[in-house]
């Protein structure tokens, strides 16, 4: 079959590489029909990320229609088309059973090596180094689905797969970083950055009641998408003004945001003076792997008791990290990577019920032949892009 590949810092390839097979009596195979390129792939091009191998297939988020499936996999047959969540889950650890699935204790082959980095192991991921196990992702023609009894969600109507793909993780990562937020309705909640997981934790802030939602970005077309499509009240230009504490206590009135989504992680943009340079070298010379610029000014900007919802991807250690404004004005931080799992069903039928399409960030679509070009696309922002989706 055909797949896109890591081969190297900022390099892929669409090579030819052996079919999957079904390895486990929990397994399925999927013939993926949609696949994207997510953010935090680009974490894995720029290099940022440890323990990738040259050969190791990529991608996160992809659906399809089963091929095959193992003996205790009863909850699908052969030709159902599915979307399959990015954490790989066992269904039946703590973990599991608390809906944490993204914190599976069973699902990660390599969890030693998660837990030198980490603490604790993390549930395997598609697609995403091998201190996430090490699985094959799902930028190919097919994909193996391990507990494929637990985490493939089948979709039972005509809705196409660009209404639904993106259920696989980042509109559920959305959502997920503004439920963090505790919205009961009519607060004021800030998302730092306006790519497809800003523009879902936007879009979802908006469904959850939230009265004014304030997108910060540096792109304009980005910002026109979440005023005009995602549902933000105000938008922050950060490369017209870096000072983007202060432009959000302007807009509160002096107060802060009740809550702040940090939707950027590891590789912030956005910054100025000499923290911003010194973040830059350090991890440009893997002395520091997450620049915090985002994260700091979320801490900084929100109102004393509010909220910091952290949905942008870290993988490892920052410096300057602001503890003495994070305790003294009783700020809550509250992060992790998305229980899909737990989202799938409920966003699903919202789809089916009209409340939102996720397919408004989807801007580019190729062959999959075409991911390198993709990739560069996607990283450097030409041509307006926001979303790439690839098709097998």
């Amino acid at each position: 079959m055909r797949a896109n590949i890591w081969s190297g810092r900022n390099t892929v390839r669409v090579e030819d590489v052996p079919d999957p097979k079904i390895l486990n009596e929990r397994d399925a195979i999927v013939k993926i029909t949609s696949t994207a390129i997510c953010g935090s792939d680009l974490h894995l091009y720029d290099g940022y990320i440890p323990t990738m191998k040259r050969g190791d297939i990529l991608g996160h988020e992809f659906m399809g229609e089963v091929v095959e499936t193992g003996k205790r996999v009863t909850n699908l047959r052969v030709g159902d088309r599915v979307v399959v969540p990015f954490p790989i889950a066992c269904g039946d650890c703590w973990a599991c059973r608390h809906e944490l699935y993204s914190a599976c204790e069973n699902s990660n082959p390599n969890a030693g090596l998660a837990e030198k980095i980490f603490g604790h192991p993390t549930a395997g991921i598609f697609g995403y180094s091998h201190i996430t196990g090490g699985y094959a992702g799902g930028q190919a023609e097919y994909a193996r689905v391990p507990y494929a009894d637990v985490g493939p969600l089948k979709i039972e109507d005509d809705l196409t797969d660009e209404q639904v793909l993106l259920l696989s993780d980042i509109f559920p990562t959305g959502y997920m970083g503004a439920e963090l937020c505790d919205i009961s309705g009519g607060e004021v909640i800030a998302v730092f950055g306006a790519g497809p997981a800003g523009q879902f934790a936007i879009a979802s802030a908006a469904l959850l009641g939230a009265e004014r939602i304030i997108a910060i970005d540096q792109y304009e077309y980005r910002l026109e998408m979440a005023r005009n499509r995602a549902g933000a009240t105000d938008t922050i230009d950060f490369s017209k003004n870096p000072d983007v504490v202060e432009q959000l206590k302007e807009l509160t009135g002096g107060r802060g945001p009740d809550a702040v989504i940090d939707a950027v992680g590891m590789e912030a943009a956005h910054g100025h003076g000499a923290l911003h340079a010194v973040d830059r070298v350090k991890q440009a010379s893997r002395s520091e792997s997450d620049r915090g610029h985002a994260l700091r000014d979320a801490i900084l900007a929100c109102r004393p008791g509010g909220i910091v919802s952290v949905i942008g991807a870290y993988g490892g250690l920052m410096d300057k990290f602001p503890t003495g404004a994070f305790m003294n004005k009783s700020l809550q931080l509250r992060t992790g990577q998305c229980h899909v799992q737990k989202y799938t069903r409920p966003l699903y039928e919202r789809i089916r019920n009209g409340e939102i399409d996720p397919s408004f960030v989807i801007t580019h679509r190729l062959g999959l032949d075409h991911a390198p070009d993709g990739f560069e696309t996607f990283k450097h922002k030409q041509d307006d892009c926001v979303k790439v989706v690839l098709k097998p």
